[in-house]
């Protein structure tokens, strides 16, 4: 699958996440993350790999506010939202597209009724209450669920449908916001070889076209260097590497994961 990047830069402002010095503890004293920095910006995919309990998903969840940093900034296109609380926290939210590992769609509603959940920070909440969508989003829905192969799906429920198919479901809802970023938290792990293959194809082509910053929290080294232009490997709470996947060794890796065995 291959989309070509829009080149009309005027349409899209510059849209970035943007790391500084971030630290979590949950325990007093035991970080989880530790002093991370780093920039995504424009239609970058970035990976980010490591062992379990390394705080990948602690990355994640800091950069959507889930939870709140023990210290550090996080900035979405340029503003912090780090501080942010109540109304001003959920406009921000707006800017950040979430693909979940788990899908987190209304199983009862149909597939066009999950995307449009994606407006949901745009209309007022009469209007999300009666499911009356402006004729503009549902246009836009359609539009969408055409592009990855879903379009004949609209109208029946989510949970009738594949793992691949719920996860497509979840990504078009996640573009359905305009997002400034969008991240992805394991988002192949409960899915086969080649569906995950053809989901990580779906992220970063939308993530092309829409020209939006893409940072996917994944266990797949392999996926992740066939995939993204940029790795950032964790390890104890810390960046060990951060580059092209052409450039991660096995060194690297041993560093990251600790061992041997795992590489045979």
């Amino acid at each position: 699958m291959t989309v070509e990047a829009q080149s009309d830069s005027s349409a899209h402002p510059q849209r970035s996440i943007c790391i500084e010095n971030l630290s979590k503890e949950y325990v007093k004293g035991k970080p989880v993350l530790n002093n991370i920095s780093f920039t995504v910006q424009g239609q970058s995919s970035v990976a980010i790999i490591g062992p379990s309990g390394t705080g990948k998903s602690t990355l994640i969840r800091c950069v959507n506010k889930l939870i709140p940093p023990s210290s550090g900034n996080v900035y979405i296109s340029g503003e912090n939202i780090t501080h942010l609380t109540g109304r001003n926290l959920r406009m921000a939210r707006r800017k950040i597209g979430m693909v979940f590992q788990e899908f987190n769609l209304v199983e009862r509603l149909s597939v066009m009724e999950n995307v449009l959940c994606g407006r949901l920070g745009y209309v007022p909440s009469w209007r999300a209450w009666l499911r009356k969508y402006p004729q503009k989003d549902i246009d836009n829905a359609f539009s969408l669920l055409d592009s990855i192969g879903l379009l004949e799906f609209a109208r029946q429920r989510a949970d009738s449908l594949s793992g691949g198919q719920r996860q497509r479901v979840g990504i078009a809802r996640a573009i359905m916001q305009e997002p400034h970023v969008l991240l992805a938290d394991e988002p192949t792990s409960s899915l086969d070889p080649k569906t995950s293959v053809e989901i990580m194809e779906l992220l970063v082509s939308l993530s092309r076209e829409h020209n939006i910053p893409l940072l996917i929290n994944i266990h797949d080294v392999e996926l992740a260097k066939r995939f993204t232009a940029r790795v950032i490997g964790l390890s104890m709470g810390g960046i060990i590497y951060d580059g092209p996947p052409s450039e991660l060794t096995n060194d690297h890796l041993k560093k990251i994961y600790g061992g041997e065995n795992w590489l045979q």
